[in-house]
């Protein structure tokens, strides 16, 4: 297998083989369990935050995350070293109905551990991730939100297809812009909400 040169910013370089050395798995978020299991998640869920904590603008409080982990468990994925178990990178997402005319999916936090990137960890969990969202939810479209500044990320989305659709002006805390992205799955995401049929009440069983 292929593996990438990673600089650790401390002299040191990290061989990752991409095949071979990376667990991608949903991040099991369960209240209930043995002590040692409730242990081990809420560990995990501690990573998880410092990890997005200290890589995205936005902070983030644990309800936040509780919030997304309990109801949308199939759309957040995490990147773990089978070496160590060390959690390398998370995305984590949700899906709702927007203004009952479709179903669209937000992609709200993605990070990884700068020791580890450039080894395609980002591309991979936002595959998964979006496969989740269609296979799941069945979404008509996809969003998020990135820094104008944020080149590389902003290349990573256009490569999936995202669009830019508007410039959010000091969106963020540390007052920089946005781009709002989107990606549409299907048809409904390219026509105004305005001439779309209501969902189906069936479909909106899983978001009340």
């Amino acid at each position: 297998m292929s593996s990438d040169d990673v600089d650790d910013h401390n002299g040191r370089v990290i061989k990752v083989h991409k095949d071979n050395d990376i667990i991608y798995t949903t991040f099991e978020f369960v209240p209930g369990g043995s002590k040692s299991r409730i242990e081990e998640v809420n560990n995990d869920l501690l990573h998880i935050m410092k990890l997005v904590n200290e890589h995205l603008s936005e902070p983030y409080s644990i309800y936040v995350y509780r919030f997304f982990l309990n109801n949308w468990p199939k759309l957040c994925h995490i990147a773990r070293l089978k070496s160590n178990n060390e959690i390398i990178g998370v995305i984590i997402s949700k899906s709702e109905p927007h203004r009952n005319t479709r179903i669209r999916g937000y992609l709200g936090m993605l990070a990884i551990n700068p020791t580890y990137r450039s080894n395609g960890i980002a591309k991979r969990l936002i595959e998964m991730n979006i496969n989740n969202m269609i296979k799941f939810y069945k979404v008509d479209e996809i969003i998020l939100e990135a820094e104008v500044i944020n080149k590389t990320a902003l290349s990573l989305y256009e490569n999936f297809g995202f669009i830019r659709v508007k410039r959010l002006f000091r969106y963020y805390l540390n007052t920089h812009d946005a781009y709002r992205l989107i990606l549409p799955i299907t048809e409904k995401s390219c026509i105004r909400s305005t001439f779309l049929e209501q969902l189906d009440p069936n479909q909106l069983e899983d978001y009340i």
